[in-house]
């Protein structure tokens, strides 16, 4: 039973980490922009000049990108918390029906893992080389930690459930 509290609670903490995160982007929004635009425009880029992905400094594009991130963190940790609900409703029931309420938990730490994974060390991180700058590579190395943290939590999920509450 103890590693069903443990899951929900681990739920709870993507779910934090996920609004947070897109709280504190909407409260800095113009420095979100800032950073986004700074990223895409291939800016500073002395060790590889060249980029497979063009520089993007239309501003049109670089808000629909944050719109798009930050959009998902806030449904990662919307999803999640629905999860984290919905395991703890479910919580003695037995095994069955306690995976079944993991659904939205699922869902919720994977699109965190396509957020910063995806998005960050993908297309931010391989795609515009933003490990070039201090600014990129010290996003690179939080969307890191929260990809494995979100990656973690998700496998823990995935993990079968013993039979009896």
């Amino acid at each position: 039973m103890y590693v069903r509290y443990l899951k929900v609670v681990f739920v709870v903490l993507i779910a934090l980490l996920c609004l947070v995160y897109a709280g504190q982007n909407v409260a800095n929004l113009e420095a979100c922009y800032q950073s986004f635009a700074y990223v895409m425009s291939n800016a500073e880029h002395s060790i590889y000049p060249a980029s497979f992905l063009q520089s993007i400094t239309s501003p049109a594009l670089i808000w629909l990108a944050v719109v798009v991130v930050v959009g998902c963190e806030f449904a990662a940790g919307v999803l999640s918390a629905r999860g984290a609900l919905a395991m703890w409703a479910a919580r003695k029931a037995d095994a069955r029906v306690f995976r079944d309420a993991k659904k939205y938990a699922l869902i919720g730490s994977g699109l965190g893992v396509v957020v910063w994974l995806g998005f960050f060390a993908v297309i931010g991180g391989a795609g515009f080389q933003m490990w070039q700058t201090a600014a990129g590579s010290a996003s690179l190395e939080g969307a890191f930690q929260f990809s494995a943290s979100c990656t973690l939590v998700f496998i823990i999920l995935s993990s079968r459930d013993e039979q009896t509450a």
